[in-house]
Formats: C-alpha cells, structure tokens, sequence
C-alpha cells in the first residue's frame, strides 16, 4: 500500500460545531490523511460521543487544541489559516493553489464561519455546490484536493483508466560538472593508482 507523503503540512479544524458525531468524523478524516494538527473554535465537543464516529482515536495521536474564541487562535510561524465557506467572492477549490502550511477551518453548517473568524482568514475557500455539505465531508474534500496538488502521484492518463506508469524517479544528482578543470582537492582515478 502507497501512503502518500506531501510536502509541508496542515491542520484542520471547526468553529462553532454543536454536533459531536461531525466532530469526530472530521477528526477521524484529517487522521486519515495525515494532519499535523486538528483544533475547535468554541465547539461543544464531547469526546465520548465524537468517539462513535472517530474510530481511530484520533486525539490519542493527532494534537487537539481548543480555543475559546477567535481571538485565542495561535497557529505554528507560517502556518496560513485557510476558512472553508459559501460565499460569493471566495476563491473556487479546483483552481486554488493550497499553501506549503496551511490550518483550514470550517464552521457549522448552517450559520458558517463568524465574521471574526472570517477576518482572520488569508484565503477563503469555497466548494462549488448548490448547498453547503456536511462538516466531514467537506473537510474530505479540501484535503483531498490538498494532497492532489502536494503529494506526489504519476501522471493521469489521457484515456479512462489508472496510471499505468509507476512514480516518477526521486531526483538523483551525478558528478559534479566543473567549467574548466577539476578543483586540485578531487584526485584523478590515474593519480590514485
């Protein structure tokens, strides 16, 4: 089995979410996909009935941080918070480029992220549907696209059907290529002899 490694790395989290079951889903999801961290902004989070839908323990081996309020986020140096939401003006999913470091945040499904919340947003992100999905499955999907633009994978096909093609070579570097004449450190093989 290929576990895919992307570079830099991510956390996920949710503003406001009342339901413990999406909680656990999301969490349980951002542990399949290799988050660094997962957080809540003023979510009613009750472990034991985000248990019922988090079956990998996920607070057991993925940080879980906690903050109040909006004003309590603290995210790693870098770290670009990503909010996930309907609007209008929001940049599409397919055609966003996702940062090296990025902590995406979701709100409740039907009132969405606080204007607080919302400020603190570098991007914002909209998935092209008629509705707003469910908290989990949203969150699959941003990570998801998230791991097609960083991980590394063969090239599709042109024709329907899988990569027949295994991944591409890690890159590999030769003998150093000198302009003129090889620095007086480096022996010739003849000199060695």
């Amino acid at each position: 089995m290929h576990i895919a490694r992307t570079r830099g790395y991510f956390g996920i989290g949710a503003e406001g979410v009342s339901k413990s079951a999406n909680v656990g889903a999301l969490l349980r999801t951002a542990h399949a996909f290799d988050a660094a961290f997962c957080f809540l902004i003023g979510a009613g989070f009750d472990a034991r009935a985000g248990r019922l839908a988090d079956t990998a323990d996920t607070p057991a081996h993925v940080p879980l941080w906690r903050f109040d309020s909006p004003a309590e986020i603290r995210l790693p140096e870098r770290c670009v918070l990503v909010g996930i939401e309907l609007l209008d003006d929001a940049d599409e999913l397919p055609s966003f480029r996702h940062p090296l470091n990025a902590a995406y945040v979701l709100g409740p499904e039907r009132s969405g992220l606080s204007p607080p919340v919302l400020a603190q947003c570098r991007h914002v992100v909209r998935i092209p549907t008629r509705f707003a999905l469910n908290l989990a499955v949203a969150g699959a999907l941003v990570l998801y696209d998230r791991l097609l633009q960083h991980g590394r994978f063969a090239e599709r096909p042109v024709h329907s059907g899988g990569a027949k093609t295994a991944l591409p070579p890690p890159p590999c570097h030769g003998d150093p290529v000198f302009r003129r004449y090889p620095p007086t450190w480096r022996a010739r093989p003849e000199e060695e002899a």
